[in-house]
């Protein structure tokens, strides 16, 4: 399952450690009951954590340069996936381990040139475009307010997987691919390097379930489900439909988009169902009974 960054801090919140750790410990309580039963294996955004670090970054006076952003997506999935194992732990007395993870994608693939995914806290207009001009960002509306916009590519491997895999057979419930993992390419020497991007979350998670032969994938957000005609008098809410009735429509590429794109793929590539929902309804998601579910 996939936790939105939202998920962790709401839309306008502080982003103190406090209001962080207490939607951590809510999502530990929506998850407890599934992983209980269930493997589980647990992706998480971190967009607007990850946007925070980047604005501390560029005001160091202490730094000639502001971290790249790989580095910044490392400290994200530790600090996020230490509150995970450890509200975890606390609420159900788990065993879980994060595992620190690196996302490989590919040099020339074109999204690195065409930032789409949103970090970082919210703007009205005037801000975000001044701070674009400041700063030299990219910014881009996320609804009704603008944000920063990086490049995101598309995930081709997670490099840890096998570390993954024994930690499941181990009955260990696993925090892994955060933020869609540490964006790294292969050179010619078979080396990785690091890659100033984000991947999208909802990608990265549907890859792992796939690779893994997961059941389902559950698709976590802070909407009761997708909604098709959204913002307008005729909104409705998608209970149940195929992959090829959902891909089919048009979806908001910063938010609903990926979520959308992750479910079809992940039913097209064998899995039995995908939902997407709200954290709250997890266990209901995961039979089937809330929420959008995406089936073959």
């Amino acid at each position: 399952m996939a936790l939105g960054g939202n998920a962790l801090l709401e839309r306008g919140e502080a982003p103190d450690s406090e209001i962080q750790e207490k939607h951590v410990l809510a999502a530990a309580e929506a998850l407890a009951p599934l992983a209980r039963e269930h493997e589980l294996v647990i992706t998480h955004g971190n967009g607007p954590q990850i946007g925070l670090l980047a604005i501390e970054n560029e005001s160091d006076p202490a730094l000639s340069r502001p971290y790249p952003f790989d580095v910044l997506g490392a400290q994200t999935q530790g600090m996020i996936g230490y509150w995970l194992v450890q509200a975890l732990h606390n609420v159900a007395r788990l065993d879980a381990v994060c595992v620190l993870s690196r996302t490989l994608v590919h040099a020339d693939d074109p999204a690195l040139a065409a930032p789409s995914k949103f970090v970082g806290p919210v703007y009205d207009e005037a801000t975000a475009r001044r701070l674009a001009a400041e700063r030299g960002w990219r910014v881009a509306r996320d609804g009704a307010r603008w944000r920063r916009v990086v490049p995101s590519p598309e995930p081709a491997g997670l490099v840890e997987l096998p570390l993954v895999r024994h930690a499941i057979a181990d009955g260990t419930t696993v925090v892994c691919g955060g933020g869609g993992g540490i964006p790294v390419v292969r050179g010619g020497d078979g080396g990785l390097t690091g890659v100033e991007a984000v991947v999208d979350k909802d990608f990265t998670a549907e890859l792992v379930a796939r690779e893994l032969g997961a059941d389902a994938l559950l698709l976590l957000t802070d909407v009761e489900a997708v909604q098709e005609g959204f913002g307008t008098p005729e909104a409705r809410p998608i209970s149940r439909i195929s992959s090829g009735e959902l891909g089919a429509r048009s979806f908001p590429a910063g938010s609903m988009g990926p979520k959308v794109t992750a479910a079809c793929r992940f039913v097209d590539g064998g899995g039995r169902f995908a939902a997407i929902g709200r954290l709250a309804d997890a266990p209901e998601l995961a039979v089937g009974t809330a929420g959008t579910v995406v089936t073959p």
